[in-house]
């Protein structure tokens, strides 16, 4: 086992990777920019170290800087968290060089799912199943008259090295089609400096729902059933749910083992989530994430597993501590995702909290990196907590997490707590009846 660990990331993703290695006994080392000097990372751990000034090109994103702080320290191992730098697979493979520890999968397989184009192409081949669309990716707009003629309208335009909504467009008809695949392309370019899209069919009223995997890396892995995260707004997930309230044990058991078959299959390592559309008892493969999840913790909450624990052992070489059979679910977990933003045009919010109380009590749990006092700096991610509860069933659960809202309290900056107050007013939402279209539509409707 690891004697240090170093924590390449910043906020509450930082604070639960300190509280696993505590519990296991490790070292903690935390990483941080000028800017997050007075950070709760920086107190909680057990070693900290400056590695450049705000900007996170210049800090959390330096290779060198973050190789540097390992050298330093003495860590053995570096936990990326989620984010900046944790599906970077030229850091993992400088990482490697250096004969420091990636606390994730190997370089070779986040380059493998970091490309859609292959990702889709290695699932199609695993018995994953796939969206229809073009084969891969598609030259020019000629190609994607064809590819449109095999799947019919809407479809979705994506740059393959695409995330977080950039260089997605849709079109419903032929007359968009032209528009959508040079916007598209155009966005890929100036974004992520590659130019190559992939159409899809686009799906109606899908919902979002991602299977939670774990391998070994010798051959070996497990699922831990899904999430329903349908709720986003602009491609960002706001409200995520585990077990997903559409799906049965039946259709659970069945993709779960598809994909942790496929996991097994290419001997992947560490934490992993497949996404997929599922529309009418079917699922379609959207990406894969080679990494921790934001919304883990529902995860956790309802099979009782420390998921950076499994990480940290896998990565120091020991088998997973569970089998498929011993992955029984407990109940039903909500997380809402609480950001420094002020409604309704969700602008960033940065600024000194006033005052800081989080809920407590039976099934309730707080991750955050705020404190009385703490000024939120401009230039991160605003999210500055994740409230999750756990409650027998869904009803139970929803009613825990109108309570511990109504205790939490975050003084001095604006957030979109009282979003959350008025989405469990709605009907749909106390039913399940939702998918990814419901909160854009909502928040038209209500937030104008």
């Amino acid at each position: 086992m690891f004697d240090k660990i170093l924590i390449a990331n910043r906020g509450e993703i930082a604070l639960r990777v300190i509280r696993a290695c505590r519990e296991m006994g490790i070292q903690s080392v935390a990483v941080h920019s000028t800017a997050d000097r007075d950070a709760m990372h920086v107190r909680m751990a057990d070693e900290a170290i400056c590695i450049g000034p705000p900007s996170s090109t210049e800090s959390y994103l330096s290779v060198s800087a973050i190789i540097a702080a390992c050298e330093v320290t003495g860590a053995q191992a570096v936990h990326p968290g989620y984010g900046f730098m944790s599906e970077n697979a030229n850091f993992v493979q400088i990482l490697e060089d250096h004969d420091i520890k990636f606390i994730g999968p190997t370089a070779a397989h986040i380059r493998l799912m970091g490309d859609k184009i292959t990702a889709k192409d290695t699932m199609k081949k695993l018995g994953v199943p796939c969206v229809p669309g073009s084969a891969g990716g598609v030259p020019d707009y000629a190609a994607a008259k064809e590819v449109v003629k095999e799947t019919g309208f809407p479809v979705i335009i994506k740059a393959t090295a695409g995330g977080g909504g950039k260089g997605m467009k849709l079109a419903n008809s032929a007359d968009e089609l032209e528009t959508a695949f040079r916007t598209a392309r155009a966005e890929g370019k100036s974004n992520f400096g590659n130019d190559e899209v992939y159409i899809e069919k686009y799906l109606g009223r899908p919902r979002h729902i991602e299977i939670q995997v774990f391998g070994d890396g010798k051959g070996k892995a497990v699922h831990l059933g899904e999430r329903d995260c349908s709720l986003q707004r602009r491609h960002q997930k706001v409200f995520e749910e585990a077990p997903g309230p559409a799906i049965s044990p039946e259709i659970r058991a069945r993709i779960g083992k598809t994909c942790a078959d496929a996991m097994a299959e290419i001997g992947y390592a560490g934490a992993g989530t497949i996404e997929f559309l599922y529309e009418d008892g079917e699922f379609f493969f959207i990406e894969m994430n080679t990494r921790l999840q934001v919304e883990h913790p529902v995860t956790e909450s309802i099979f009782d597993m420390d998921l950076v624990r499994e990480q940290i052992r896998v990565a120091a070489g020991l088998p997973l501590s569970v089998t498929q059979d011993e992955l029984t679910i407990n109940g039903h977990s909500i997380e809402v995702r609480i950001n420094a933003e002020k409604l309704p045009n969700f602008s960033p919010c940065p600024g000194k909290i006033t005052q800081y109380h989080a809920p407590g009590g039976l099934g309730v749990r707080m991750d955050s990196a705020l404190y009385d006092g703490y000024s939120i700096p401009p230039y991160y991610d605003s999210l500055i907590g994740k409230l999750i509860v756990h409650g027998r069933d869904r009803p139970e659960a929803l009613a825990r997490l109108k309570r511990a809202l109504g205790e939490l309290i975050v003084d001095g900056v604006d957030t979109t707590i009282p979003l959350f107050h008025a989405l469990l007013e709605e009907e749909d939402i106390l039913t399940g009846n939702y998918n990814i279209h419901w909160l854009e539509k909502w928040l038209e409707n209500n937030l104008n």
